[in-house]
């Protein structure tokens, strides 16, 4: 059980939050008057107390939302526990959708202290129940009635595209296979083919958003700017051979070119990361091969089933 200390809004982006003590939490949005609310997955941010207490320690002299956080709370270790934790402060309920997050400009304490702890030890959460929420309040972790959705994302490499002079038709067709068989499409991404973009977005899907399967189409082949397997092997903690040998073998029953695909499948954390091919056919082929039997292996990295051996 955790205890809120503050509750913080900004009115204007950009600006110090500031505790106003007790707020409204509206379903699907976030904070009632808080710049950041809005239907997307970083609704309401939270910060332990005991994390700003330690940069406090340092000689800082900061207040209550000048990180940018919404809730301030005592007793809970956020950075610690998994992304989809469920969260239950009264008739509020929130579930935990990102870890950190990247600093693209540095904050005012930043350029005082020359540090920031938001972007490593803050977490954020989207409103599922609404209802006010107020410091003195007690939060505590609720279990889940029902298992969560798999959560993915699909992103597709293309210079062409990026540039808007090409549709994007895999990733789209990927998106609906997916979110018809029950997922939860996080996010969809049109990237050109440079391997530093795709590594950067695949890191953060991975580590901060801990999404359960990144499907990727295009840049497998043997073209100059086909670099997608070596950027998705460049972020992996263990290899996955398996799927993507699997795809080359039903695919060659369909054309010899199969052969010429260097397509990779491994593992970041607990996200599964699979390279599909560059059109809309060969992906919906690709994925008919593997998508029955990937939730056991997704199951066994969240760790909510156990290995069998039959």
């Amino acid at each position: 059980m955790g205890k809120v200390l503050a509750v913080c809004i900004s009115e204007k982006k950009g600006t110090v939050k500031t505790d106003v003590c007790s707020a409204r939490f509206l379903p699907d949005w976030g904070i009632e008057n808080d710049a950041h609310a809005g239907p997307w997955h970083r609704q309401v941010s939270l910060l332990s107390a005991e994390k700003i207490e330690a940069f406090r320690a340092n000689g800082a002299k900061v207040e209550y939302g000048a990180f940018g956080e919404n809730l301030v709370v005592e007793g809970l270790d956020f950075r610690a526990l998994p992304v989809g934790t469920l969260f239950r402060c009264g008739d509020v309920l929130l579930e935990m959708t990102q870890i950190g997050k990247e600093c693209h400009t540095h904050c005012a304490i930043y350029r005082q202290t020359g540090d920031c702890i938001m972007p490593r030890e803050g977490v954020f959460a989207r409103v599922l129940q609404g209802g006010t929420v107020s410091a003195g309040d007690g939060i505590e972790i609720e279990a889940r009635a029902t298992p969560r959705p798999w959560q993915a994302a699909v992103i597709t490499l293309s210079d062409k595209g990026a540039k808007g002079e090409r549709e994007d038709r895999s990733g789209p067709a990927i998106a609906a296979r997916l979110k018809e068989n029950g997922y939860e499409v996080a996010e969809t991404l049109l990237l050109p083919d440079d391997p530093e973009q795709l590594k950067a977005q695949l890191v953060r899907l991975c580590d901060q958003r801990q999404l359960d399967l990144i499907l990727t189409t295009g840049g497998t082949g043997f073209g100059p700017r086909d670099t997608t397997p070596e950027a998705t092997l460049a972020v992996a903690d263990r290899n996955a051979p398996g799927i993507a040998e699997a795809i080359r073998a039903a695919s060659m029953q369909i054309t010899k070119h199969a052969m010429l695909s260097r397509a990779a499948s491994v593992i970041r954390g607990r996200t599964l990361i699979v390279n599909l091919p560059g059109s809309p056919k060969a992906c919906m082929e690709s994925m008919d091969v593997f998508l029955d039997a990937i939730p056991h292996g997704m199951g066994l990295l969240r760790d909510e089933v156990r290995d069998c051996g039959g």
